[in-house]
């Protein structure tokens, strides 16, 4: 009986969670490593339940054996290092998402697509928490970031801008960077621009929360100083982006 509940529990939660990470694709046509990965785990999971005895029987078999015990040990110890991996770079993104961001600081708001002068679910995220900032603290500056991609219609921080103004955010508080293709450049060219126009060094960067902590290592190897205003994603693009991130993670610290 509780092998049969098992088994439910892991084809419905399976089935559920291919759902969710498919939805980004079925939606927006949105498709990377993260719901690409977690639709895998989620279709391995389901094979698992449907040959939950099968499987099983093919274990205690491998376990009998010297070499069938090295093959479970190592898939076993890499799936833990996986799993702590994991859990020690959510722990990062965590403590920066929650950090408190700094008063007056300038606002360097991280691009992400637009439709037009549209933008996207994300970035309309990211606009609505500097909105929220930039109303808070009355002096502070604002930098958008984002070019133009070869399938935008107008540079992402024109968007960002028009989106700004059309909320009541005064024009000459805020600045177009409109160049950048990456987080890095992102920050660079922001960085020129507060040189440039001796604006306050200290940044806020305003991104989803997940990204936080690897927009914060940029920031450090370009030696500024910088707080977080984190922007809350949408639970049905959450998982996506979040498995994403932890390649991004791992590729910054590892390059």
């Amino acid at each position: 009986m509780k092998k049969l509940i098992l088994r439910i529990v892991l084809i419905v939660s399976g089935i559920l969670g291919l759902i969710w990470f498919l939805t980004p694709y079925a939606v927006g046509r949105i498709m990377n490593l993260g719901n690409g990965t977690g639709a895998g785990i989620m279709v391995l999971m389901v094979c698992y339940s449907i040959f939950f005895n099968k499987i099983n029987q093919a274990v205690k078999k491998l376990h009998t054996t010297k070499p069938g015990k090295i093959v479970l040990g190592a898939v076993a110890t890499v799936a833990s290092a996986i799993i702590i991996l994991a859990g020690v770079e959510t722990a990062f993104m965590i403590k920066a998402a929650t950090a408190k961001p700094s008063e007056n600081a300038t606002v360097v708001v991280l691009g992400c697509r637009a439709y037009g002068s549209r933008p996207s679910i994300m970035l309309a995220s990211r606009l609505d928490a500097a909105y929220e900032y930039l109303t808070e603290h009355p002096d502070a500056i604002c930098i958008v970031s984002g070019g133009q991609g070869p399938d935008e219609s107008m540079p992402e921080a024109e968007c960002m801008y028009l989106y700004l103004t059309e909320k009541g955010i005064a024009p000459e508080r805020i600045y177009m960077e409109d160049k950048s293709t990456s987080t890095r450049e992102n920050l660079l060219f922001s960085q020129e621009i507060i040189e440039a126009e001796g604006l306050n060094p200290e940044i806020a960067i305003v991104t989803n929360e997940y990204h936080e902590y690897r927009a914060g290592m940029v920031a450090d190897a370009l030696e500024m100083e910088h707080s977080a205003v984190s922007a809350n994603t949408p639970l049905w693009l959450f998982p996506t982006y979040y498995i994403r991130e932890l390649y991004g993670i791992l590729y910054e610290w590892v390059l």
